[in-house]
C-alpha cells in the first residue's frame, strides 16, 4: 500500500476512536451523578448499540451502493461532533438522551464505513490492516491521557505552590478533582470528542476516494441481505452468536471498570483517583498496539480459532483478578494490560476474518453484520442489564458486592470460549474461493 494512503488511513483511524474513547470510560459514572435513574441510563447508554442496528440496514447500505465513503464521514462528524459538543452543557435527561442519539446515529456506521475504506485501499488484509487499526488504539490513548490534567483541582495546585517543575507535576498529579467538582469537570470529555470530530470531518477530504458499489443487474439491492444468507453456514452462526457474547462481556468491563477503579477501598474498589481512571483504562490499549504488531504472525501460527479463543478468555481472567483480589492495587493495574489482548485477538481478528470469507460485493455490509452484534445487539444488552445489575441487584445499603457481579461476566466470558472451541470450524480458505463463497450466498 502506497505510503501516503496507509499514513491518511492511520490519520483517520486515530482520530475515529479518539472520538469514542474521549467519553465512553467516564459515561457510566457520569450519569448517574446527574440524577438519572437506571432505565435512564439505559435509555442513554443504549443511542449506541440502536444506532448500531439502524446503520446495519440502512447508513453502511447507503454508504455502499450510493455514496463516496470519505463524504459521508465528512458530514457525520460535522453534525454528529456538534451533537457531542452540546453534551457537555446539557443536564437534563430528554436534550441529553436526543443529542446522544443524534450523534451516535451519525457516528457509529462510521466505524465500519472507515474499515470499508481502509480494505478497499489494501493488497493484504492480514498484513496491512493491524498496522492501520493500531491508529484507532492510539487515538484511543491520545483521549485519554489529557484528562490526567484536565480532572485536576488547580485550586489546590495554586494553594500549595509548588516550586520547580517536578514539585509542580507532582502535585498536579497528586490533586484530582472529587466529589461534584469530578462530574462537572467530566463534561470536558464531550468538548473533546467534538473537537476531535470536526478536526476529522476536515480530515476525511483528504482520504482515498472510495466511490458508491452500483447495484449490478441481477443484484440483490438489499446488500446487507447478501451478508445475512451466509448466516446459514455453520461457522458464520457460531462466529456471529458468539461476537455477541463477547460483546456484552466487553460492555461489563466498560459499564463497571471505571465505577470500580474509583470506588474507594473501604468500599470493595480500588482507589484509584478520578484523573488517573481513563489513564489507567488505557492501557489496555497500549498493549493492544503491540498485540497488533503481531496479529498478522498469530493469525498464520494459531489460526483463526485459537486466536479468538484466547481473545475471549482474556476476559474471564482479568473478571477474575476483579472478583478475587480486589485489594491488589498494582494487579488490578497492570491486569488493564488485557484489555489490548481481548480486542486485537477476538474483534480485530472477527473484521479480518470477514474480509477473508465475504465476497467483495458486500464486505462492507458483512461487517455492518458483525457490527451489529459487537456495537449493537450484545452492546444494547449489557447497557440494558449492568446498571440495574450493579445499582439493584448488587449493591444493598450504598456497597456493591463487587465479587458476585464480577462473576457474572468471568462465567459468560469461558462459555463462549467453550464454544466457540467446539463448534466454530471454517473450511480452509484455500477450498472456499471467492467463487465459492458467490456461489454458496447465490445458493
Amino acid at each position: 500500500m502506497n505510503v501516503s494512503i496507509r499514513l491518511r488511513l492511520f490519520v483517520m483511524m486515530v482520530l475515529e476512536f479518539a472520538i469514542w474513547g474521549a467519553w465512553l470510560p467516564l459515561i457510566y459514572s457520569y450519569l448517574p451523578g446527574l440524577g438519572f435513574s437506571p432505565g435512564e441510563q439505559s435509555l442513554i447508554l443504549n443511542a449506541f448499540p440502536i444506532a448500531a442496528i439502524v446503520g446495519m440496514f440502512f447508513s453502511n447500505q447507503f454508504v455502499d451502493r450510493h455514496f463516496a465513503a470519505e463524504k459521508y464521514l465528512a458530514f457525520s462528524h460535522l453534525v454528529g461532533g456538534a451533537a457531542i459538543f452540546a453534551l457537555a452543557f446539557t443536564k437534563s435527561f430528554w436534550p441529553f438522551f436526543g443529542l446522544m442519539l443524534v450523534h451516535c446515529l451519525l457516528y457509529v456506521p462510521t466505524q465500519s464505513i472507515a474499515n470499508s475504506i481502509a480494505f478497499t485501499n489494501m493488497k493484504d488484509a492480514q498484513k496491512e490492516f493491524g498496522l492501520v487499526r493500531m491508529g484507532g488504539t492510539i487515538g484511543w490513548i491520545l483521549a485519554a491521557w489529557p484528562f490526567t490534567f484536565i480532572l485536576v483541582d488547580w485550586g489546590k495546585v495554586q494553594e500549595a505552590n509548588p516550586q520547580g517543575f517536578t514539585k509542580w507535576l507532582g502535585t498536579i498529579l497528586g490533586s484530582p478533582l472529587t466529589d461534584q467538582a469530578l462530574l462537572d469537570g467530566i463534561r470536558w470529555t464531550y468538548i473533546v470528542s467534538g473537537i476531535a470530530s470536526f478536526v476529522l470531518a476536515a480530515v476525511s477530504f483528504t482520504l482515498p476516494h472510495t466511490p458508491p458499489k452500483k447495484v449490478a443487474a441481477g443484484e440483490d439491492r438489499f446488500a446487507w441481505l447478501e451478508s445475512v444468507k451466509l448466516l446459514r453456514h455453520p461457522f458464520v452462526l457460531v462466529l456471529w452468536l458468539v461476537s455477541f457474547v463477547d460483546a456484552f462481556v466487553l460492555y461489563c468491563y466498560f459499564n463497571w471498570t471505571g465505577g470500580f477503579l474509583g470506588t474507594p477501598v473501604s468500599a470493595g474498589g480500588v482507589g484509584i483517583p478520578g484523573n488517573w481512571i481513563m489513564p489507567v483504562m488505557s492501557i489496555g490499549q497500549v498493549t493492544e498496539i503491540l498485540t497488533m504488531f503481531i496479529l498478522g504472525v498469530t493469525l498464520k501460527k494459531l489460526g483463526w480459532r485459537t486466536t479468538m479463543v484466547i481473545g475471549i478468555l482474556g476476559h474471564a481472567v482479568r473478571f477474575g483478578v476483579y472478583a478475587f483480589f480486589p485489594g491488589s492495587q498494582s494487579l488490578i493495574i497492570l491486569v488493564q494490560a488485557l484489555h489490548g489482548i481481548c480486542y486485537a485477538f477476538f474483534f480485530a481478528t472477527v473484521y479480518i476474518f470477514v474480509d477473508e470469507y465475504f465476497p467483495k460485493d458486500v464486505r462492507s455490509s458483512a461487517q455492518g453484520l458483525f457490527n451489529v452484534m459487537i456495537l449493537g445487539i450484545g452492546s444494547l444488552a449489557a447497557n440494558s442489564i449492568c446498571p440495574w445489575l450493579k445499582q439493584t441487584i448488587f449493591t444493598h445499603d450504598d456497597v456493591t458486592d463487587f465479587r458476585s457481579l464480577f462473576l457474572v461476566p468471568l462465567v459468560t466470558a469461558v462459555g463462549a470460549a467453550v464454544v466457540l472451541g467446539l463448534f466454530f470450524r471454517p473450511p480452509a480458505r484455500e477450498k472456499q474461493p471467492e467463487a465459492a463463497a458467490q456461489a454458496a450466498v447465490a445458493a
